[in-house]
This record gives structure tokens, sequence and C-alpha cells, in this order.
């Protein structure tokens, strides 16, 4: 493997997570949604119709250059996320979408059905999309050991 395939690779991973952005921020401004940003919207996604801590949703996620907990603030602010203290851990606070995040939610849910869509017209298969997730999921569990190997 050559340095430049290598540099090739990282770079898609984070372009192509900088595409998927965009395409939120194009749904959430053709529905003329403006108190939202494409990161809190994938922060919401990633919240689902579970409940959770903000550490738990911070270690399911990757939310590239964001900061886990303002996003959170600015979705309760917005009333898209519940909050409510852990009544066994005060310190602790257990986060779910409210009404108006659950009706988001659907929303993205549905344009990313017509994303799945528009991969198998352009034909993008299941079979390649695995192939896909299972190099990436490869290339994380080098770098997972890397990191914990030289005390990162």
């Amino acid at each position: 493997m050559d340095r430049h395939s290598y540099y090739d690779a990282v770079f898609l991973i984070e372009r192509v997570h900088r595409y998927f952005l965009e395409l939120l921020k194009t749904e959430l401004d053709k529905a003329k949604i403006r108190d939202i940003n494409n990161v809190q919207t994938l922060i919401l996604y990633n919240i689902g119709t579970e409940e959770m801590t903000v550490g738990e949703l911070t270690a399911r996620g990757y939310y590239l250059g964001s900061n886990v907990s303002y996003n959170v603030k600015k979705m309760v602010e917005n009333k898209y996320i519940d909050q409510e203290r852990s009544p066994h851990d005060k310190r602790s606070i257990r986060i779910k979408l409210s009404p108006k995040g659950l009706e988001l939610h659907r929303t993205i849910s549905l344009c990313i059905e017509s994303q799945i869509a528009v991969l198998d017209k352009a034909g993008i298969n299941q079979a390649e999309l695995n192939t896909v997730c299972k190099t990436l999921r490869k290339i994380e569990n080098v770098w997972t050991r890397m990191i914990n190997y030289s005390g990162g």
C-alpha cells in the first residue's frame, strides 16, 4: 500500500462525512427549519427513540469538530430534546427526543431512505456498501489499537 492511497482514503472519509452533513443542511433548508444545524440534526438522528446520557451519545457517534454537550444544550433550548436528572445519580442527566425532535427524526429518516434509493439508482449495490463498511471497520480497529497502544 502506498502513501497516496492511504491519504486518499483518510481524506475521502472526512469528505464523505462533510457531504452527508451538507445533505442534511439542504433538507433543513428545504423544510425551512432554522433553529437546528446539520451537526445537531445528526446528533438528534443518532438519539432516535432511545433515552441516554450525553456520554453515551458521544461514545456512539462521530461528530467531527463539535462539542456534543453544547449542541445538546442548544437542542434543549430549541425544544428538540427533553432532559431529566437521574433519580439515582443527580450528576447524570438523561436525554431523549421531544415530540418536536421525534418529528424531525421522522423527516430525516425519510430523507435517508430517499438517499438510499439514489445510491441504488447510481448502481451502488448492497454488496459494495457492505465491502466499504467492512473495510472502514478494519481501518477503525487498526487506528483504535494504535491509539490504545500509544496511550492516547
